[in-house]
Parts: structure tokens; sequence; C-alpha cells
């Protein structure tokens, strides 16, 4: 079978596993609705969702698409070998793989995995580069739980004071932080025998990110978009319920909920909503609008990126067709090194 034909098949396989999941996302939305409508105790919500401030939930419909734009710009931090168009289309699928399979970032690092080896990067890059942009975009998340705590614990910003709710949520990040500071010179000093090839690209990805910091290009303030924008998403989804949060318990509290979309539901559909709208009661919101506002924020959450992927697909896809229809590919290898190291990438220029 030829390379063209393989392509193809791969391609059309992809497509058919999208197709099923946005199915499946536009059927768990209308559950999602249906149950808002027919169940008496959840009728508050469906009232709250439907008196909610237009201007405002366009707000947070602009702030979300904003937050996929800053994933692009650090995107092209770690993939800077890529030509412009096809890394700003990974990006955007990406995103949308994100927000569409189980398990969130994990499976778009999969889906972008296999794209970035179709543009001929070696697999060994794809996996260290992937793993950098992903623990640069956790250690903002990190970083951004260490001082919301911090500052609520000291009482500087509005919010509840108390240990719980401030203290242990920063100690778990200071633990998390000396975990992944801790992993690569472990990793360097132990035995050939013991460093298994996951503990190797771990290792690597964490180094990548620091070099990241060290080296700093004006590509990192796409990380802080990438973040600071979805939050900001959330909270003008909140303020169009009449009840804004301040700003220190609702970056706790979409840190925190945000956890739940580590249970590998498709699209996150149910624990998203549990995990979000429980702790934000948790920090102080009332119950109806934490949920109503929750509801409609995952809805724009979900459904951006997930538009933003699949035409980010569709461009790709496009683009391949019109390379094979040429018949010949044109590989021009260029490197380029990611921030700080010494080892070169190779990626494909057209």
């Amino acid at each position: 079978m030829s390379t063209t034909t393989t392509q193809s098949a791969e391609v059309a396989t992809r497509r058919g596993h999208i197709a099923r999941r946005v199915l499946v996302a536009v059927l768990a939305s209308v559950a999602i609705a249906s149950l808002l409508l027919a169940v008496p105790g959840l009728k508050g919500v469906s009232r709250q969702i439907a008196g909610l401030s237009a201007g405002w939930v366009a707000a947070a419909v602009a702030l979300e698409l904003g937050s996929c734009l800053a994933f692009v710009v650090i995107f092209r931090l770690f993939f800077d070998g890529l030509p412009s168009g096809p890394a700003r289309e990974m990006a955007l699928l990406e995103q949308g793989a994100g927000a569409l399979l189980p398990g969130g970032g994990v499976g778009a690092l999969a889906i972008g995995g296999w794209l970035l080896r179709r543009e001929g990067l070696s697999m060994r890059h794809i996996v260290e580069r992937s793993c950098a942009l992903f623990f640069l975009t956790s250690a903002t998340n990190v970083a951004a739980l260490i001082g919301a705590g911090a500052l609520l614990a000291a009482g500087l910003l509005a919010g509840p004071h108390d240990p719980l709710r401030t203290g242990l949520p920063v100690l778990g990040a200071l633990v998390v932080t000396a975990v992944a500071l801790v992993v690569p010179p472990l990793v360097r000093r132990s035995p050939r025998a013991c460093r298994t090839a996951w503990l190797l690209d771990l290792a690597a990805g964490i180094d990548g990110a620091r070099r990241s910091l060290i080296r700093p290009s004006w590509r990192l303030i796409g990380a802080l978009g990438y973040l600071g924008l979805d939050i900001a998403a959330l909270a003008a989804a909140f303020a169009a319920t009449g009840h804004p949060l301040p700003v220190a318990p609702l970056v706790l509290a979409y840190l925190i909920g945000y956890l739940a979309n580590l249970i590998p539901v498709p699209g996150g559909f149910g624990v998203l909503e549990g995990g979000l709208a429980g702790a934000l009661i948790a920090y102080g919101a009332p119950a109806t609008q934490a949920t109503a506002a929750v509801i409609v924020y995952h809805a724009i959450a979900f459904w951006v990126p997930s538009i933003g992927g699949l035409l980010g697909y569709a461009l790709l896809s496009r683009r391949a067709s019109r390379t094979n229809g040429a018949g010949t590919t044109r590989h021009a290898h260029k490197q380029r090194f990611l921030p700080g190291s010494q080892a070169p990438v190779v990626g494909t220029v057209a």
C-alpha cells in the first residue's frame, strides 16, 4: 500500500472518530438541557440561565476565543520549526481535541503527536516539546493557585481566609512544584537500567519548560492568556447571573474544580459541572447561580475550542489533499532550538 493511500486511510479513520465525538457531545448537551427542564429541583437553575445577561454571555464567548488564540501563541513557542499555517491549525486542533476527548490535555497531546509526526518531526522531539508545553501551562496553573491562595490567606483580597480553603491548596501546589523540580536531577543521577522511556520524557519536558522561563520569549504571554482569559470567561458567565465572585476565590475554585476533568468522561460532561460548581459553592458562591454559570461556561468552553478544532482539522486536511494531489511533498528541514537548549529540533518548512 502506498504512503498516500495509507495517509488517506488514517485521515478517514480520524475523521470518523471526530464525527462520533461531536455526536456524543451534541447528545450530552441535549441531555443536560433536558435534565434542567425535567427535574423540579433544577428548574431554578434553568430560570437563572434564561435570565442571564446576554452582554456578559457574549463577553464570555469572546474571552474564551481569546484563550484559544493565546494557546496558539504558546504552542508556536515550542513548535517554531513548523510553517506558521500548519502550526496554527495544529494548535487549534489540539484545543478541540482537548475539549472532545476524555482526559482533556492528555488526549490532545496524542492527537497533536500524530499530526506532528506527519509533518516530519521525530517522535523524540515531539514528545519532548509536547511535554514541555504541558508542563509550562501546568506551571502557570500552579503559580496562579499559589498566588491566589497566599493573597487570600494574608487577607489582602476579598474571600474566605480560613486555612482549609487557603493554606491547603497552597500546600498542595508547593508539594507538586517540589516534586516536579526534583524529578529531572533524580532521573539524571539514577542508574541507566532504571531510566525508563517515560521517566526520561518526563524529565526532558520539565527541563524544557524550565528553560523557556530562564530565557523568556514574548510568546510566554500566551501561557498567561490561555489560563487568564479562560478564568475570565467563567467570571463573565458568573457576572451574567448578577452575582459576580471576587477574583481570588474564583481563581482557586476554577483550578480546584478543574481537577474533576481528570475523570475520563468525553467532554467532561457532568463531571466538570459538578467539580466547578462544588468548588465555587465551597468558596462562597450561591448554589443556583454557581450551577447556572458553570453550565453556561462549560458550554462555551467546550464549543468554542471544538469549533476551532474542527476548522483547524478541515484546513489541515485540505492542505494535505493539495500536497497529495501535486504528487510530491517538499521537505526542507530547518533546525530550531527548544528555548535555552543546545539540541536542534528538525522541523518541516514548506
